[in-house]
C-alpha cells in the first residue's frame, strides 16, 4: 500500500477533527503572544464545545492566574477581561522578562485537556552608538565606521545606508545578560571629495521599535579644483586689445595659495594681478604662450592652463575713390574700388573656439559691374544720334543736258558731253 502524501494526511486530519466537532467533543484553542516589555499582553484560552467544564490558567510556575472567574494569584497586573462558558480571557499589564515563558490554559473534561500559550518578551536596543576611526578623511582614503546597538531583544539587525544607496556591512553579536545581545555593525568605504557632508545612516531593524537609527556626517578633505574663464574679449585676442582671466578655485581645506605664472617665460610686463584675476593691457605678439592658475592647500596643488595666441588687429576697406568721366551728353560717376585692400585669411583660436571667415565687399563689386554697363549704353546711344544726323538723299547732274536738247539724239549727246566733263559732276548732301 503507498505512503500517504502530505495533502492526503492533511485531508485526513481535516476529516478527524470534523468528526470530533460533529461529536460534540470539547477542544481548547489560543494564540502565543508578543509583547515588548512594559506593554500590555493579553492571554486568552477559547473552548469549543464546552459541556459545562471548568477553566483555569496558570503561569509558567504552573500557579493558578484564573479560576473560572476567579484570581487566586495575588498580582494585580492580572486582570479578567472575559470570562464565559466558551473563553477566558486576561490581561497582563507592565510586561517584564520575568513574566516570559509557557502558560497553561486547562480544561477540567475526564479526561482534563491542557493547551500551551508561549508569552515573548521583545525588548528594544537601549542605546545606539556610531563611530569612526577618524573625524576627517583625505580625498581616495578608506575608512571605516562602526555601529553598535546594545541591549536589544531578539538581537538587532543592522542596515547602512549613504544617500539612496545601501552598503554592505558586517555584524557581530555578542550574547549579554537575561537573553539580551549587543550587536555591532562595521562598514568600510573609499571616500572622494562628493561624499564631503553627505550623511551615512545605521539603521536599526527590530520587531519592539521602529524608526531608530543614528547618521553620521562625512568630513572629506580634498586638493583644489580650478576652473579658468574669459571675462574679455569674447572672439580673438588681437594686438592693442586687453585680456582678462578669471581663476575659479574650490578646495577643503581653503586654498592657502594662489598664483598666476607663464610656462617657459615670466609674465608680462603689461600684465596686472588683482586677486585670482589676470589682466593683461595692450596685448601684442609677444605676449603669446601658456598661462597657468595655480592652487595649493594641505592636501595637494592643481592648476589650469590658459593658451593664449595674439591675432592681428582686423583689416578694413579704405575709403572709396570716385572718378568723373565727362561726355558730351551725360556726367558719369564711377566708383572704383582700391585694388590694393585685401581681407584677412580665415584664422582658428583655439581659446575662444571660433572660426572668423573671409570677408567680400559684394557691394563693391556689384557696384562696378553696374557703372561698367551704364557706361557702354551711353556709348551706343552717343553713336547712334552720330549716324542719324549724317544720313541724307543723295543727287546727281550725270542727265542735265537733257533738258535742253530738241531730240533725243541731242539729249545723248549733251549727256555724254556732261559725262565728260568732270567740273560738272557734283555731288550734293541735303
Amino acid at each position: 500500500m503507498a505512503a500517504p502524501t502530505p495533502r492526503s494526511a492533511s485531508r485526513l486530519l481535516l476529516l478527524c477533527a470534523a468528526a470530533v466537532l460533529s461529536q460534540g467533543e470539547p477542544s481548547l484553542m489560543m494564540d502565543n503572544v508578543s509583547v515588548v516589555e512594559g506593554e500590555v499582553a493579553t492571554i486568552s484560552c477559547r473552548v469549543i464545545n464546552n459541556d459545562g467544564s471548568v477553566i483555569q490558567l496558570l503561569n509558567p510556575n504552573r500557579q493558578t492566574i484564573y479560576f473560572r472567574d476567579y484570581r487566586p494569584l495575588k498580582d494585580n497586573r492580572f486582570q479578567l477581561v472575559n470570562f464565559s462558558s466558551s473563553e477566558l480571557r486576561v490581561s497582563l499589564s507592565n510586561v517584564s522578562l520575568n513574566d516570559e515563558g509557557n502558560y497553561f490554559c486547562q480544561l477540567y473534561t475526564d479526561p482534563p485537556l491542557e493547551e500551551i500559550i508561549t508569552v515573548t518578551v521583545l525588548v528594544p536596543p537601549q542605546t545606539l552608538v556610531i563611530n569612526t576611526q577618524k573625524d576627517t578623511a583625505t580625498e581616495g582614503e578608506e575608512i571605516e565606521l562602526n555601529c553598535t546597538a546594545m541591549g536589544g531583544k531578539p538581537a538587532a539587525d543592522i542596515r547602512w545606508l549613504k544617500g539612496n544607496k545601501e552598503l554592505k556591512g558586517e555584524s557581530f553579536i555578542r550574547p549579554m545578560e537575561e537573553k539580551m545581545s549587543l550587536v555591532t555593525s562595521r562598514v568600510s568605504l573609499t571616500v572622494s571629495r562628493e561624499d564631503d557632508g553627505v550623511a551615512v545612516v545605521c539603521l536599526v531593524d527590530h520587531p519592539a521599535v521602529q524608526d531608530l537609527q543614528i547618521q553620521q556626517k562625512l568630513s572629506v578633505q580634498y586638493k583644489p579644483r580650478v576652473l579658468l574663464s574669459v571675462s574679455y574679449p569674447q572672439g580673438l585676442t588681437r594686438e592693442g586689445e586687453s585680456l582678462q582671466l578669471m581663476c575659479t578655485v574650490m578646495g577643503k581645506p581653503t586654498p592657502e595659495k594662489i598664483q598666476w605664472l607663464r610656462l617657459e617665460d615670466n609674465l608680462p610686463e603689461n600684465a596686472i594681478l588683482s586677486g585670482a584675476n589676470l589682466l593683461i593691457n595692450n596685448l601684442s605678439k609677444t605676449d603669446n604662450g601658456t598661462y597657468r592658475c595655480e592652487a595649493s592647500n594641505s592636501v595637494g596643488t592643481s592648476w589650469a592652463d590658459y593658451v593664449l595666441y595674439v591675432y592681428d588687429p582686423p583689416t578694413t576697406f579704405p575709403p572709396p575713390t570716385t572718378t568723373t568721366i565727362t561726355t558730351t551728353t551725360n556726367t558719369i560717376l564711377m566708383i572704383i574700388a582700391d585694388s590694393t585692400a585685401t581681407t584677412e585669411p580665415a584664422v582658428h583660436d583655439s581659446q575662444a573656439a571660433e572660426e572668423v571667415p573671409m570677408t567680400v565687399d559684394h557691394a563693391v563689386i556689384g557696384g562696378v559691374v553696374a557703372v561698367v554697363v551704364f557706361a557702354m549704353l551711353c556709348l551706343l546711344i552717343i553713336l547712334g544720334r552720330y549716324f542719324a544726323r549724317h544720313k541724307g538723299t543723295y543727287f546727281t547732274h550725270e542727265a542735265k543736258g537733257a533738258d535742253d536738247a530738241a531730240d533725243a539724239d541731242t539729249a545723248i549727246i549733251n549727256a555724254e558731253g556732261g559725262q565728260n566733263n568732270s567740273e560738272e559732276k557734283k555731288e550734293y548732301f541735303i
